[in-house]
């Protein structure tokens, strides 16, 4: 069978008829999978301020991060561009480290809160720095304020993804979650508010508190 229309990969083609869900998969990829975002795409990124980050390097080793910000702070440029931001953090860039050896990028949004539903965007990234996506003519005036409120902390820098595949997340096993107010100190170097030595890795190797967080 010839796979090279469909999305996704060829490995998954393989175990779809494997296990005899070619059907079911391609019910799927006709109704609900797209190579943009379309408007209901877009305004569902305009309300979410979390999304979890999944890249490899050269030999396939997978990293799977956290970013967070103000709603809205992972911004679509058009339908088929998004940009988000990168605050400062413990210095390691696992993710940057894994997008110099290789573009691809894998971000799940999840609304926890009130809709329950999630949204997969899959695609190429690129590095961008902040001089450089100020020239870029997609960036209006409203959109630069919003780009850099980030608690009054401007990113170091930022992630634009080509985006390739954008599909939902099923609601059926998203739990209701209830936020409550808490004061998010963005890019903040205060190791007690990052975290400290929660699981105990410094002390176990007679480091004493650490200096910054485990955060990636």
């Amino acid at each position: 069978m010839d796979n090279t229309r469909l999305p996704g990969s060829d490995g998954e083609h393989v175990v779809q008829e494997r296990w005899d869900a070619v059907d079911r998969a391609r019910t799927f990829y006709d109704r609900q999978m797209l190579d943009h975002l379309n408007e209901g795409m877009r305004e569902f990124l305009a309300r979410q301020d979390m999304v979890f980050v999944a890249t490899a390097d050269a030999r396939g080793e997978c990293d799977n991060s956290f970013r967070a910000g103000e709603p809205g702070f992972v911004v679509p440029l058009d339908e088929r561009t998004l940009v988000y931001p990168e605050l400062r953090g413990n210095g390691v860039y696992a993710t940057l480290g894994n997008l110099a050896e290789n573009p691809h990028i894998a971000l799940m949004f999840v609304d926890f809160f009130e809709d329950l539903v999630g949204l997969h965007v899959n695609g190429r990234a690129a590095v961008v720095e902040h001089e450089e996506l100020l020239a870029d003519e997609r960036v209006t005036v409203p959109l630069l304020e919003m780009l850099t409120r980030q608690g009054g902390r401007r990113p170091e820098r930022w992630v634009m993804v080509s985006v390739e595949e954008a599909y939902i997340h099923c609601s059926k096993h998203i739990p209701r979650l209830v936020k409550t107010d808490r004061q998010v100190d963005w890019g903040t170097d205060d190791a007690k508010r990052k975290g400290g030595d929660y699981f105990g890795v410094a002390e176990a190797k007679g480091l004493g508190a650490p200096s910054s967080a485990p955060e990636r």
